[in-house]
């Protein structure tokens, strides 16, 4: 039987699973929250209170000391929460470090494609661009580090990473800037490879969105502390009072008023990963979920991975191609999958070429991956028909 009869025939035979995933929550941002999460369980007593009080300021604290623990982030590295989500984390990095040497941005996606645009047409500094189709790395090779670089590390919409920091200079004169937010919690990232990361609770941990996180290694301090940028900054970039670092913000002074039921929201996450294990444990499990999916993947010629290359294919934010599919029919798909609720939010970036993504960070349970095999097949045989 050729490829395309055994196509045919799984059409004409699949049935609707009698099965569905448990917590059919796929989204790749806001993520899935942690088994067992439950509003009721979310410690209550700081909301109604200042973030200023003494207890606010000790959850604040408590989440930035879990946050270290977990990331096993050495004590070189400040870690900051900061308004606007990771989007305002990385703005806030490239405004107030940017401009002191030339620049070099990596885009393989399209938040990459964001920071090229920031730095070309906002802040105006003429940056290096080094590109690469969606589900591919460029060269990385070509970087010169003598520049600051701008990267993503895990591409969430296109479903592709840096495989290691091996290509990231030891000596290098420039500052390295990592759009980790789809990688931290999920790879054992080389932190003295980084010197600004940022983040938001809303993916690997499954936390709420609105938050974001800044990490700052001991150059980019450097940085802050001698540079000022040419342009003016918001009150809300502002990492630096008097010259020096407003090392407040690192101790939980967030620099505005921040969500305390947010903060609870990402407490209970990061306990959570506490329970696991920590770091290794979030590990196991987000690798476990993409070794399901790939299986799944694997025993269908229908399906394929947007990123051919497995050193660099996410294992958080998997895309995936549809043979034959265009925008309407990956609506159609995954609007089948959603009715059903056997899957959320499981269709492409909307940049992206047109595909599926499913989620596979640690707050998933392999289980619901596995289950979501037969429903594939059954959306994809009925959009078909």
């Amino acid at each position: 039987m050729t490829e395309t009869n055994v196509t045919d025939a799984i059409v004409a035979s699949t049935a609707k699973p009698a099965t569905r995933p448990a917590r059919p929550h796929f989204s790749s941002g806001p993520c899935a929250k942690p088994p067992g999460w439950d509003a009721a369980r979310l410690a209550t007593d700081v909301l109604g209170r200042s973030h200023r009080s003494k207890l606010g300021k000790q959850r604040l604290q408590y989440a930035i000391d879990l946050m270290r623990e977990m990331l096993q982030l050495p004590d070189t590295h400040r870690i900051g929460i900061v308004p606007g989500s990771d989007t305002g984390a990385f703005e806030m990095a490239m405004w107030t470090m940017l401009g002191a040497r030339p620049v070099t941005t990596l885009a393989w996606e399209s938040f990459g494609e964001g920071w090229v645009t920031d730095a070309a047409k906002q802040l105006k500094i003429d940056p290096t661009v080094i590109r690469a189709d969606y589900g591919h790395l460029p060269d990385l090779d070509q970087v010169d580090w003598s520049n600051d670089v701008l990267f993503t590390w895990n591409g969430t919409t296109s479903g592709v990473r840096v495989p290691d920091g091996g290509w990231i200079a030891d000596d290098r004169a420039g500052l390295s800037f990592a759009d980790a937010t789809s990688a931290v919690f999920a790879y054992d990232l080389p932190w003295d490879k980084i010197d600004v990361a940022t983040f938001s609770w809303q993916k690997v941990l499954g936390g709420e969105g609105g938050h974001g996180v800044i990490v700052l290694g001991p150059r980019a301090v450097e940085r802050l502390e001698s540079y000022t940028p040419a342009w003016p900054l918001p009150k809300v970039f502002r990492l630096v009072s008097k010259g020096k670092l407003a090392e407040g913000v690192f101790k939980g002074e967030t620099i505005n008023t921040p969500s305390m039921l947010a903060v609870e929201d990402a407490i209970f996450a990061l306990e959570w990963a506490k329970s696991l294990g920590g770091l290794q444990g979030l590990i196991a499990r987000s690798d476990a979920n993409a070794a399901a999916l790939d299986t799944i993947v694997s025993e269908r010629d229908w399906l394929g991975h947007l990123a051919p290359d497995e050193a660099s294919r996410s294992k958080t934010s998997v895309c995936l191609t549809v043979a034959g599919a265009d925008e309407a029919f990956i609506k159609t798909f995954a609007g089948l999958l959603e009715k059903e609720g056997a899957a959320y939010d499981v269709a492409g970036y909307r940049d992206a070429p047109a595909g599926l993504r499913i989620w596979c960070g640690a707050t998933i349970d392999t289980a619901d991956i596995a289950a979501l095999g037969p429903w594939l097949d059954w959306a994809y045989a009925t959009a078909r028909s």
